[in-house]
């Protein structure tokens, strides 16, 4: 079966229950599950029941498809995500994001909890992601390219839409919420990085680091979907003096501390896209 066929398996399978017209979906990181507490609730599915749609596996994801309507606006919402570690292919982690766009999405808001090996960065900043560099070793575009789903050889010069961004900006300036703006550097974890490469990372132009991300922006740009993408800075990894031993439910902790402004930051992001 074509990653096309899948594709439109799993779109008819979901017409069956969802018949709203979301332009924008959003995707919640690890711990970010709290965000779709504000939304208005019209339908839920588990991953599991969706045909070809990976199981999410990791603490903090909880595996959802949610619609209904944030701050009156409809949206499409994905309650965890799926990551390279966990054993799946980057074309399988990055088959929801097709999904989204054969549903209508043409703005995807993609959050995520990071590592910061920006100096200037503290535990809980929000840090808007303006470009990324790849270190996962899988591209989800390798293999036989299908023109049904997008270019051969997308452009990723504006990979991060510069209109999200500074509409982004706006939103926070208005809201009062301090934005830092960064560089995504990704790895395929499930480890987290030695000191050495956290140095690395910032050596190479990276603001933070994270396992995740940047396949499904590379999805996303290649179906001709806007990205926004947005960051909790969870633990603080450079330079070394302020490294400190981390464990997932360190960085559910964080996250679940900082995630009020950035929920109230992506509401009103999504009320004036």
């Amino acid at each position: 079966m074509t990653l096309h066929d899948k594709v439109q398996g799993a779109t008819k399978f979901l017409k069956k229950e969802y018949h709203g017209h979301a332009k924008i979906a959003i995707v919640l990181g690890t711990g970010l599950t709290s965000l779709r507490n504000d939304i208005e609730v019209y339908g839920i599915l588990n991953y599991f029941d969706i045909p070809h749609f990976p199981v999410s596996t990791s603490e903090g994801h909880e595996g959802e498809l949610i619609w209904g309507k944030l701050n009156g606006i409809e949206v499409i919402m994905l309650s965890g995500r799926f990551h390279y570690y966990e054993g799946y292919s980057t074309k399988k982690i990055t088959l929801p994001i097709r999904v989204l766009k054969e549903l209508g999405i043409e703005n995807i808001i993609l959050t995520n909890a990071t590592g910061a090996v920006n100096p200037h960065y503290e535990k809980g900043d929000i840090v808007l992601i303006t470009d990324h560099i790849n270190f996962t070793p899988e591209n989800p575009l390798r293999g036989t390219n299908d023109e049904k789903l997008g270019l051969r050889f997308p452009d990723m010069l504006e990979a991060y839409s510069h209109r999200l961004q500074n509409l982004t900006k706006e939103c926070a300036s208005k809201l009062n919420i301090s934005l830092q703006e960064g560089v995504y550097f990704g790895l395929q974890g499930p480890n987290l990085e030695t000191p050495a490469e956290y140095r690395m990372a910032r050596i190479l132009g990276g603001d933070m680091i994270g396992m995740s991300t940047v396949p499904e922006v590379i999805v996303a740009v290649h179906s001709g979907i806007q990205v926004l993408a947005l960051s909790i800075v969870s633990n603080v990894c450079f330079p070394k003096a302020r490294l400190e031993k981390t464990t997932v439910q360190d960085v559910i902790m964080q996250v679940n501390k900082s995630s009020g402004p950035l929920a109230l930051l992506v509401q009103k992001v999504v009320a004036e896209i």
